[in-house]
């Protein structure tokens, strides 16, 4: 096997863009070589406990609501290009995703890592749910058979948050400045959305090298 590290956060479109590309690769190369393993970047790491308004958050971030418009447009078309569907409309609000980071690791623990940020980006993007309240992350993690009562708790606790801080931090260090990022066999960076076809070609030329090797 080789490792396919993945720097995502639940809350950033081009992950879940980029994700929806990686799965349609893995989908036509069943046989591809990869064991995927999920790393914790946020997008705002400054941002309140509580989060904040989605129109708030957006405006200030791009420089008033017509940049936010134009730059979000540009996202749904991606998107849609993608076969990805996203309910802007449901999402009220923008969270801290530490919490929502610590059930991945959590989940990773116990062999559900795919399922959980799989299910954090459908109730972000699809369903508007706020993935920092710590009920709607409990309901997520027993809907991908995670125990309710341990996981709220290890959310109202500090377990693994200095940890995952941590490994944020040696990301940006190490140049990682946005997200997705996909680190492939510990030695080649791919930043951003990548398509269906660039992914089958890695995978590809992946398994003729490790036919050479066998």
């Amino acid at each position: 096997m080789i490792r396919l590290d993945i720097f995502s956060d639940p809350i950033c479109p081009w992950c879940l863009i980029g994700k929806a590309y990686l799965d349609k690769a893995l989908e036509s190369r069943p046989n591809h070589p990869f064991q995927i393993e999920w790393h914790p970047f946020q997008l705002n790491p400054e941002m309140p406990a509580d989060g904040m308004d989605r129109r708030e958050y957006l405006e200030t971030k791009f420089g008033g609501k017509q940049k936010a418009v134009e730059v979000y447009a540009h996202i749904a078309e991606a998107a849609q290009d993608a076969g990805v569907a996203i309910d802007f409309a449901a999402i009220t609000r923008t969270p801290n995703t530490m919490d929502a980071h610590r059930l991945i690791h959590w989940a990773g623990l116990e062999g559900r890592q795919a399922a959980a940020a799989a299910s954090l980006f459908r109730a972000y993007f699809k369903e508007g749910r706020d993935i920092g309240d710590r009920e709607v992350l409990v309901e997520i993690a027993t809907s991908i058979g995670m125990n309710a009562e341990g996981t709220m708790r290890l959310l109202e606790s500090d377990a693994d948050r200095d940890d995952l801080m941590a490994r944020d931090m040696d990301a940006r260090q190490k140049g990682l400045s946005g997200v997705p990022a996909f680190l492939v066999a510990q030695q080649y960076v791919m930043s951003g959305a990548q398509s269906v076809e660039t992914w089958q070609q890695v995978i590809d030329e992946l398994a003729a090298q490790l036919t050479q090797q066998g």
